[in-house]
């Protein structure tokens, strides 16, 4: 019964992918035009609470998509946001870990981008104070970049990102509230930047928690990534829903709705 419930859960984040009304944005940030998807919140609210969702290092994907919908069902309008723009879509992994090793290194344009995709969920229909981050992998990393960027979101949930930043760089404090969904065994993350995160949190006075999922490695989120965490990038269904659940109890704690 168990399993049976967590693929039921699997199948409706990606049937929601064909269903979902996902509209496509058009902008452009500098000279760089963007295309990002935009689905209303299913939910009328006085409120308008909006999630700016930041893919994986592929971009928008099958996955991001799916946790658009069914957050837009919760209520909430979503943004999926494309950091790298018209042009610059990796084909593969390896172009993928030059764009987002770029991001990474130069954050502030990484801000900057996400910043701009923050401006267009709001004139979407969200609330400019009424507004979580959340992203995964690359995007789970970008959040943080948002929190650390003091960009106007009242929190940032991250899934299976990357933690660290540069040691040389002011650890400033950090006024929004933080979540890590963090797979216990994720082999891209050294223990040694989990360790340098947290000192990091506590010394920015941070409201932040990090929960661990057992027998999880990265990407557990995405059901496109197989299941076999030897390759130390798999899918775990139970990791899924728990760290789903996990961002409910945060979007209900941080936004009004």
């Amino acid at each position: 019964m168990k399993n049976t419930v967590l693929i039921l859960f699997s199948a409706i984040l990606f049937s929601n992918v064909m269903n979902a009304q996902l509209q496509p944005v058009k902008y452009t940030e500098g000279t760089q035009q963007l295309n990002c998807l935009f689905i209303k919140a299913a939910k009328k609210s006085s409120q308008n609470p909006g999630i700016l969702l930041l893919p994986a290092w592929l971009g928008i994907d099958n996955a991001s998509k799916g946790i658009a919908a069914e957050l837009s069902k919760l209520g909430y309008h979503v943004f999926i946001a494309d950091i790298y723009g018209e042009g610059n879509y990796p084909k593969n992994t390896g172009e993928a870990g030059k764009q987002a090793g770029f991001y990474k290194i130069n954050f502030e344009a990484y801000q900057k981008r996400i910043d701009a995709a923050l401006k267009e969920l709001v004139k979407s229909g969200a609330n400019a104070d009424n507004i979580v981050a959340i992203g995964y992998c690359f995007g789970g990393t970008g959040v943080l970049e948002a929190a650390r960027g003091h960009l106007n979101v009242k929190g940032v949930a991250s899934f299976h990102g990357g933690l660290g930043k540069d040691a040389s760089r002011k650890t400033e404090s950090i006024s929004t509230k933080v979540l890590i969904c963090h797979g216990a065994d994720d082999p891209f993350v050294p223990k040694d930047e989990i360790t340098a995160f947290q000192q990091e949190m506590r010394d920015a006075k941070a409201d932040w928690q990090m929960i661990y999922y057992a027998d999880s490695v990265h990407s557990f989120t995405n059901p496109e990534a197989g299941s076999d965490n030897s390759k130390g990038a798999a899918y775990n269904p139970v990791a899924a829903k728990r760290s789903f659940d996990h961002l409910q109890l945060f979007l209900n704690e941080v936004l009004k709705k």
